[in-house]
């Protein structure tokens, strides 16, 4: 990474001199409300943040804290201008087009602290077994624990990119009644540490991986109750299915019509909504 590049780059994690500390994931951001920490992100440009579609409910106001380690010291925000929500999208029933696109008000400055991390070729397609790196704060993992609470300091986890047929069968052993559905799609991918999951991420949290030098943004975390059981794989958008959606966006810019959340709380309320005679 060069700071004087204007092409873009791809950032890449470091370690302080201090090995015993944990090193830093420049992309990684902490997508918060109210100066509360709600998702993970990562940072792909300047002025945009990529995170779980699912992350976002209706006109709440967001911002972004990046370049720390720590979740619980007071950073300076910067807050979402705009937020593009896939329109596949149509929440938890169908948990498909998991991904957002968050326009920062104002553009970051790259600097050793605060790097993007690359965006996925749409004929990407790793091989299993290929190692990943999942961070995050454990805020999924906190959903499911009464007597776990949000970690201040960033955690990682490397994962493996598990077969999505094997991923599948999986999540169906608990589910009797739905083996004849599949559940894992080929918008998602699928990795584990073939132990424990150790589920540091949090919705929205990046599944990173080094691909022939470049790290590149392979996966956000979709599903979070992936994180109620210790054997279960993590569940991510595959980010290579909308990365030429997730370029067309950021390269048209912000679109003039509302913010794409506004619709997500209008259908949900005409879809639950009474119907008349």
């Amino acid at each position: 990474y060069s700071e004087n590049r204007t092409s873009p780059v791809c950032g890449k994690p470091w370690w302080p001199e201090n090995l015993e500390e944990a090193r830093h994931w420049p992309w990684e951001v902490s997508l918060r409300t109210d100066k509360e920490h709600v998702c993970g992100g990562a940072l792909i440009a300047p002025s945009w943040v990529v995170s779980a579609a699912h992350c976002i409910h209706g006109t709440e106001e967001y911002s972004v804290m990046l370049g720390t380690n720590n979740c619980s010291l007071w950073t300076p925000e910067v807050a979402v201008s705009d937020i593009i929500v896939h329109p596949r999208h149509w929440g938890w029933t169908f948990p498909i087009g998991d991904v957002a696109l968050l326009h920062l008000h104002t553009p970051v400055t790259f600097s050793k602290y605060v790097q993007p991390i690359c965006l996925p070729e749409p004929n990407l397609n790793l091989k299993v077994g290929t190692e990943c790196w999942v961070t995050g704060w454990g805020q999924a993992k906190r959903r499911f624990s009464a007597n776990t609470t949000l970690l201040p300091e960033l955690r990682e986890a490397q994962v493996f990119i598990m077969d999505n047929k094997r991923c599948n069968r999986l999540y169906h052993k608990p589910s009797p009644h739905l083996r004849i559905a599949s559940l894992i799609f080929g918008d998602i991918v699928c990795a584990t540490n073939y132990g424990e999951n150790l589920c540091y991420g949090d919705a929205g949290s990046p599944l990173a991986c080094e691909v022939e030098g470049r790290w590149i943004l392979v996966g956000i975390l979709s599903w979070e109750k992936a994180c109620a059981r210790p054997q279960n794989p993590g569940v991510y958008t595959r980010l290579a299915k909308y990365s030429r959606w997730i370029k067309k966006q950021v390269s048209h810019g912000v679109p003039s019509e509302p913010c794409s959340s506004f619709w997500l709380p209008f259908l949900s309320w005409v879809l639950h909504s009474p119907m008349g005679p």
